[in-house]
């Protein structure tokens, strides 16, 4: 059997380019997540949320947008995640914007510095407030926890060990590479950075997980997953409409975690860049996302 599985809300879209995430963790409790998790023979606690954040245009701070609302929800998010572990719990994360991943490797790095990040997105999330005009921290989270040159400080400098990783600890799956910036790709490659395409994720979901986690050292485990990864026609979740027709269909993406959530190693799964309104003129996506995570989440593998 699993350990117990604490399920912490992480309703900010202070980094976003727009609001909607933030109503993702109210959202999927409301549709029964919690509810579901327990079926399927696991023990669950809902710790409740996080600081509610919903991104507003932050003019005195164009390049890094409403930094210290970000910095308070990904604090928060990793005081969470350390009282669960803490309580010897598996962790499921609903965020919000990707820079949840940062509190999450906090805590898992506090208990181990040898922990491990799967990061599914189809973007690198490199960029800094120095490398791009957008403003918007959700992509910039990993250039944070790696501190590229250009990073915010106090966002680099949040949490008691900086840099937060280091490349090896790192493995992404999913990118599509089209969607990078120079800057992204320059530094990818400058860190040796392993990553997989949206292309093979899609194609070879299984097999694609399997081979990340082989590179990745042999601490404690954190899935990192942005729903932008999808093909939106597929599955429209994301922040993000410009997946269309490429990426792994929201099946291929169940295999992934599947096999990523039955690893040994697996502690926390984070789950974010999800708007519930791109779902509503299709809603029953929202009930599949559920079953995802329920079948990943599952008691043993031999549940249904």
């Amino acid at each position: 059997m699993r350990r117990d599985l604490v399920v912490v809300g992480a309703p900010t879209s202070a980094g976003s380019y727009a609001p909607g995430q933030e109503a993702a963790p109210g959202v999927l409790r409301e549709l029964g997540l919690v509810e579901r998790l327990r079926a399927v023979g696991r023990r669950v606690r809902d710790a409740g949320d996080g600081p509610l954040h919903v991104w507003a245009p932050d003019p005195q701070h164009p390049r890094a947008q409403n930094l210290a609302a970000v910095v308070q929800a990904v604090r928060a998010v990793a005081d969470h995640v350390a009282g669960a572990l803490e309580e010897d719990a598996d962790v499921l994360v609903i965020g919000g914007n990707c820079t949840v991943a940062l509190g999450v490797m906090a805590a898992l790095t506090e208990r181990d510095p040898d922990a491990g990040l799967l990061y599914i997105d189809r973007h690198f999330d490199l960029n800094t407030p120095a490398s791009t005009r957008e403003g918007a921290l959700d992509w910039m989270g990993l250039a944070h926890g790696l501190d590229l040159p250009g990073a915010a400080e106090p966002l680099a400098a949040a949490f008691a060990r900086r840099p937060l990783l280091t490349p090896g600890q790192v493995h992404l799956l999913g990118i599509d590479p089209e969607a990078a910036t120079s800057w992204e790709r320059e530094q990818a490659s400058g860190l040796g950075l392993w990553w997989g395409s949206h292309t093979d994720l899609a194609t070879r979901p299984g097999p694609e997980v399997t081979r990340a986690l082989g590179a990745l050292p042999s601490g404690p485990l954190a899935v990192h997953l942005d729903v932008d990864v999808l093909d939106f026609t597929d599955a429209p979740l994301a922040e993000s409409t410009d997946g269309r027709n490429s990426g792994p269909t929201l099946d291929a993406l169940s295999e992934a975690l599947d096999t990523a959530c039955r690893d040994p190693r697996f502690r926390v799964l984070s789950i974010c860049e999800l708007n519930p309104a791109r779902a509503a003129g299709h809603p029953a996506v929202l009930h599949r996302f559920i079953a995802s995570l329920q079948h990943a989440l599952r008691a043993t593998p031999s549940a249904p």
